[in-house]
């Protein structure tokens, strides 16, 4: 028995765009987002948490504070979404990891340009700007992160 992947459409090349509508339509991607959504509820919680005590109590600038809040959630996300979100456990960890990984630093360049434009030039406060800028770039991570990094492998026989 083989598995459908989820965001493949069957019959020859299609552009991401075909590819995510075609996604759109099925059940378990909308399961898989709401498990995705509370992995990152988690890792926001865990972000916010590690980015305040550095930035608060250290008294680190807020780039800073932003990438050592980075790295702990990214590693406390990758753990629960390739166990639990999308359940890629049989898949090779390292390659997950490296991608899961790419996927993240992508979206954490995004969340930074938008955490440094709402404070520089909104005038947000820090925190504020920093959960409004996770926020922002949760679409880009679970894209990337559904259609790459824990992608069923289809053999092509």
């Amino acid at each position: 028995m083989t598995e459908e992947v989820d965001l493949v459409v069957t019959h020859g090349p299609h552009p991401i765009h075909v590819r995510v509508r075609a996604g759109m339509r099925k059940s378990k991607n909308w399961r898989q987002l709401a498990k995705f959504c509370i992995v990152g509820g988690s890792g926001y919680v865990v972000n916010l948490c590690v980015f305040a005590f550095v930035f608060e109590v250290l008294n680190v600038h807020h780039l800073i504070a932003a990438t050592v809040a980075f790295v702990v959630g990214v590693t406390n996300n990758f753990w629960w979404n390739r166990h639990w979100t999308f359940r890629a456990g049989a898949g090779r960890a390292d390659s997950q990891a490296s991608r899961f990984f790419a996927v993240s630093v992508v979206a954490f360049l995004f969340a930074l340009g938008v955490l440094e434009l709402l404070v520089s030039v909104f005038g947000v406060a820090e925190l504020p700007a920093q959960a409004i800028a996770i926020v922002a770039a949760t679409p880009l991570n679970f894209i990337g992160n559904k259609m790459w990094s824990f992608a069923i492998e289809v053999s092509r026989d």
